[in-house]
């Protein structure tokens, strides 16, 4: 999973990608700091692994991981090539979902381009970028596309959505706004439109607003009704508490964290949004050699999911014996499990479940 860290120029975006990934990007105090998207891979917390390891007496742990792009600020006329914008936006093409960093917070001592703290007012100038991105990406499509359709009449459903697509797009509506079936579904995909693409807001505050209701913060209020009526999600991060976080050793940050009255991290309800808003689940595989978590979307039926692991499982999928974590855990190994028949054998239909516990049987 690849999300794209996006927002105005000194909105906290550096800070933020540092403390996740501990990539030391560099984090200044002027508009265009981040010129090259920053790359961080981050291991997705899954506290079900360390246990299954124990159970199995495993070698080692892999956790499925996510890939933090952290692109360089955004400014009004980006999309026309302000600020260096195309060539920041095309590095947003390649993520599954825009992180948009919002500030929340006041601080003299931090410049904010447009001079003042408004957040609604830098979520639309960056959303109108996007979509005046995609618009003159459209625009050009579908010249050429009502072109070739004069001698190829199967093209004609591409040209009306892409009709659809402009005059949305004109209105300063998001691609993702439009209502699509599953045909104009996959033609979208191709498309790969900045605007079609899930968003979670990220209200940016500052410490002391963390460690108290940051819920009471005005600008945190207007984000969070704006993120509803989106229907986007929104997560309330302090970047530099998150800075502190991770310094410390994984004791030292329970107690960190309780101290601040948070029970969980920024990163954790980062990456539980980001599994939400983009349908995903993790199944799991364990033995002495390993324990790993592995990555699907939801509704994956299980010879998919053994693709995961490898192609051949796929293609000469037989059976998946599985188990709930939780039903493992309560038996302690998967020799009782199986004494108690609690192992189930699911075969090609099957649709995986979060926390499945699986082995996969297969021929080739």
């Amino acid at each position: 999973m690849k999300l794209g860290i996006v927002g105005l120029p000194n909105v906290g975006k550096s800070t933020l990608f540092n403390a996740l990934t501990k990539a030391g990007a560099e984090a200044a105090n002027y508009p265009f700091a981040t010129i090259e998207p920053n790359i961080g891979v981050v291991n997705v917390p899954d506290e079900r692994l360390k246990t299954l390891s124990d159970i199995s007496n495993s070698s080692k742990i892999i956790h499925t991981s996510i890939e933090f792009f952290d692109i360089a600020g955004l400014v009004k006329g980006a999309s026309k090539g302000e600020g260096l914008g195309n060539q920041f936006l095309s590095n947003i093409r390649e993520v599954d979902a825009i992180v948009h960093v919002v500030r929340c917070f006041e601080d003299e001592n931090i410049i904010h381009v447009d001079g003042s703290i408004d957040p609604l007012r830098d979520i639309e100038n960056i959303n109108l970028e996007l979509i005046f991105s995609d618009l003159e990406q459209i625009e050009k499509r579908l010249f050429k596309t009502e072109k070739q359709a004069k001698s190829d009449k199967k093209l004609l459903p591409e040209v009306e959505l892409l009709k659809r697509l402009k005059v949305l797009l004109e209105k300063g509506e998001p691609a993702r706004a439009l209502e699509l079936n599953e045909d104009e579904s996959k033609f979208i995909k191709n498309y790969a439109l900045l605007s079609g693409k899930p968003v979670i807001y990220v209200a940016n505050v500052s410490e002391d607003e963390i460690q108290n209701d940051a819920k009471e913060n005005p600008y945190v209020q207007k984000v969070a009704n704006f993120a509803k009526e989106q229907g986007d999600e929104i997560v309330v991060i302090s970047a530099e508490i998150e800075s502190q976080i991770q310094s410390l050793e994984d004791d030292e940050k329970e107690l960190f964290l309780e101290e601040l009255g948070l029970d969980s991290s920024g990163l954790d309800k980062l990456i539980k949004s980001s599994y939400d808003l983009l349908g995903l689940i993790s199944f799991l595989t364990t033995g002495q050699v390993e324990t790993r978590a592995w990555t699907i979307k939801r509704n994956t039926k299980a010879p998919q999911a053994a693709g995961k692991i490898h192609t051949d499982i796929e293609r000469g999928f037989i059976k998946a014996d599985t188990i709930s974590y939780e039903d493992l855990v309560s038996t302690g190994s998967l020799a009782i499990a199986r004494e108690k028949g609690l192992i189930r054998s699911e075969g090609k239909e099957y649709i995986m479940q979060d926390g499945d516990v699986v082995v996969f049987k297969f021929n080739v």
